[in-house]
């Protein structure tokens, strides 16, 4: 009897339900990244996590699933993908489980063990991305569907399960999110076709890798500005309620960012945007700098929430330019993960418990740094 054999996916030739399916699947990997505030705060609550340990476990899951996707654009072929997918969701859904009644060293090392799975499911949506004919529309849409996703698992479980079942019950929610990964992952295809270079695997050339470091640059600004805006707001003489309204907008706008992304890719240039996008972020920064009034504050988070997602669609592009073999491509999601992990280590380094304005600083150089790697690359790579 003939088993059935999902098809090899060409260079986009992907179907619809095998591009929802990988994105969905990026979806689950990248969920908790935009969770973690939630969760760790809630396990700090609880007592099994110190304020210390919060910013260490962050830290060690989000490098956990970077490494893992590095490691697995670097080495694996991409194929049986929907074995991978299977398998992944099922160890990712067995990690979130673990965590339940976990505290201490078995939390950490709990949670460094759940970025493997996630990054394996990361690694699966990006080598889709990059092998797409207009990469950044799909970037578009898995990071308006990431985006999304967290706006309204945030609110599902602040409202509904935290305060009854607490952190476990969470856990448990997002546990079973990533089992129907498993599922989902029946539809991928069996393996996807070769990148333009006709190499899967192998390390990029050195303008891919400079590529990557802008991308890594940037995340690590945005990481080390956002992660403070509670301590901004308070050291701005405004109240607490005005820093959550401030988050929940920027987290609200991340949607409206990723989908306009979404709607222009393939039509607007990539310098234009990331130009547009840098200068209201330094803008965005500036503001957390003054005593600005509530609605300024607020306002400023949530165009530094805008911009954050506009601008990761069209890092895709970018990439593939400095690197038409596009392994630099689907290094990306690595790329940021480390940058999200590393910009609030070093803006740690620069603030104190009254003034927390080092990391503006930090984040505007940085900024400055990857948007002048960015086109100076370009023009380098428009003179050959």
């Amino acid at each position: 009897m003939k088993t059935f054999e999902p098809p090899i996916a060409a260079a986009g030739t992907f179907t619809r339900p095998q591009v929802g399916t990988a994105i969905a699947l990026g979806v689950i990997s990248l969920l908790m990244s935009g969770l973690m505030p939630l969760f760790l705060g809630a396990l700090a609550n609880e007592h099994r996590l110190s304020a210390t340990g919060i910013g260490q476990l962050a830290t060690l899951e989000l490098l956990s699933t970077a490494a893992t996707t590095g490691l697995a654009g670097a080495v694996l072929k991409p194929r049986n993908l929907p074995l991978l997918g299977i398998v992944a969701s099922l160890l990712l859904a067995a990690a979130n489980a673990a965590t339940i009644r976990a505290s201490g060293l078995e939390l950490m090392a709990v949670r460094t063990l759940a970025g493997g799975p996630e990054g394996v499911l990361l690694w699966i949506v990006i080598g889709m991305i990059a092998r797409g004919p207009t990469p950044e529309r799909r970037a578009g849409v898995l990071y308006t569907a990431m985006a999304s996703s967290q706006l309204v698992t945030a609110v599902v479980l602040s409202l509904l399960v935290l305060p009854r079942f607490g952190v476990d019950g969470c856990y448990f929610l997002v546990a079973v999110m990533s089992a129907l990964g498993a599922v989902a992952a029946f539809a991928l295809p069996r393996a996807y076709g070769a990148l333009p270079s006709d190499m899967d695997g192998g390390m990029p050339p050195m303008k891919g890798w400079f590529a990557l470091l802008a991308v890594f640059v940037f995340q690590a600004s945005i990481a080390g500005a956002t992660v403070y805006i509670v301590p901004l707001a308070l050291q701005a003489g405004l109240s607490n309620n005005v820093a959550q309204t401030a988050i929940s907008l920027a987290l609200a706008l991340e949607v409206v960012g990723g989908a306009l992304a979404t709607a222009i890719s393939g039509r607007a240039k990539f310098l234009d945007v990331l130009l547009f996008s840098g200068l209201v972020l330094l803008a965005g920064l500036g503001v957390y700098a003054l005593r600005a009034p509530p609605w300024l504050f607020i306002g400023a988070s949530g165009s530094i929430g805008f911009c954050a997602l506009l601008i990761m669609p069209f890092i895709v592009p970018m990439t593939i330019k400095a690197d038409p073999s596009r392994r630099a491509a689907v290094q990306i999601g690595g790329a940021q993960l480390f940058g999200g992990a590393v910009g609030p280590v070093l803006a740690s380094l620069v603030v104190t418990n009254r003034d927390s304005h080092g990391a503006l600083v930090l984040s505007a150089a940085l900024l400055v740094a990857s948007l002048c790697i960015i086109f100076g690359l370009n023009r380098h790579v428009e003179r050959r």
